[in-house]
């Protein structure tokens, strides 16, 4: 139970991690840097130097984003929104809460999804199945099974047709079409035919995409530039892509070419210069020529963020630096030492 808990927090931060970088919207630019922390199943903020700054409290909190971080308290299990100093500036009131981009968040209330300002106003009322956060000034919303997009006005500028979408990134937007996936531009209009498997938002000039059991990359006017040839591929950051041949992982740059070759038994994206992979069971942090800056040591490790990254050894969880060092934890989150 412990070990699963811990693998939640350091899972649903690699998630929300890697969709920033593969969806292409805002990156983590707060002036003060605050990282979650989880003591007696009890969430609260630290510093990037391990100082409590906001005492664990909620029974659950997200990132803070624009200067606010969505949190959940015990006594009713609503969301609302704490500034920096732990105090609310939006009152718990929503069942689901998600991070401010560009003025708005996300936020369910019952089983519908709108959009709420700073102030806490709707300024698009609940009323979808589900939506993602605006980007390229489009949200992704779902009604009755299909996809469309909205504006800032909540007016739908796509209507609900495809069976599977993405956010709109640099212009395009990822889409299915029965069980084909193409891009679409602003207007609707596919760039790129539906005819992959699988697919992906463009990162970095390149797509991934799957035909048959095979991934490979287009570039964005739909051509083939890296033939599907891996076993399952990754999006580019930083320059490069991780991918799997057999059951190896290694990276490849935006030609194909290996740059360092499939060697680990997991690995994750690169970011600010370092990625965490797992020689055997255990995971250490490598640098863009595959070596290990951090030695193996952690069962689960998150990627850098702000010069920290979470780590896991056993059921305990802490923070470390570019270093390796601990600046704070390792602590079990559920108190026991």
């Amino acid at each position: 139970m412990k070990k699963t808990f811990l693998l939640i927090i350091l899972t649903s931060i690699l998630i929300s991690c890697g969709q920033r970088r593969r969806e292409g919207t805002k990156t983590n630019s707060e002036p003060v840097a605050l990282y979650s922390i989880t003591v007696n199943s009890r969430y609260g903020y630290i510093d990037r130097t391990g100082r409590v700054v906001i005492e664990p409290q909620f029974i659950a909190g997200g990132e803070f984003s624009e200067g606010l971080a969505a949190v959940t308290i015990e006594t009713s299990g609503k969301c609302g929104y704490i500034d920096k100093t732990g105090r609310f500036v939006i009152k718990p009131q929503f069942d689901l809460a998600g991070e401010f981009s560009k003025g708005l968040a996300r936020v369910k209330v019952g089983a519908k999804y709108g959009f709420i300002d700073k102030t806490g106003r709707f300024v698009i009322e609940p009323q979808f199945d589900f939506v993602m956060d605006f980007s390229d000034d489009l949200a992704l919303v779902k009604v009755n099974d299909k996809h469309g997009y909205i504006n800032k006005n909540g007016k739908f500028v796509i209507a609900p047709r495809f069976s599977d979408a993405r956010n709109f990134v640099d212009g395009l937007a990822l889409v299915a079409i029965g069980e084909k996936y193409g891009f679409i531009d602003k207007n609707g209009r596919c760039v790129i035919e539906p005819q992959f498997d699988l697919a992906d938002n463009f990162s970095e000039g390149r797509a991934r995409i799957r035909i048959g059991d095979k991934w490979g990359y287009i570039d964005r006017n739909g051509r083939i530039v890296i033939k599907p040839q891996f076993a399952w591929a990754g999006n580019f950051c930083e320059g490069v892509a991780l991918v799997q041949v057999g059951k190896k992982y290694g990276f490849i740059d935006s030609s194909g070419n290996f740059v360092i070759k499939p060697q680990f038994w997991r690995a994750d994206y690169f970011s600010e210069g370092l990625a965490s992979a797992a020689i055997g069971n255990l995971y250490g942090y490598i640098d863009k020529t595959g070596r290990f800056v951090i030695e193996p040591q952690f069962d689960l490790a998150g990627g850098f963020s702000e010069s920290l990254a979470l780590v896991g050894i056993g059921v305990k969880y802490g923070y470390i630096d570019k270093t390796g060092k601990f600046v704070w934890g390792p602590k079990d989150p559920f108190g026991e030492e």
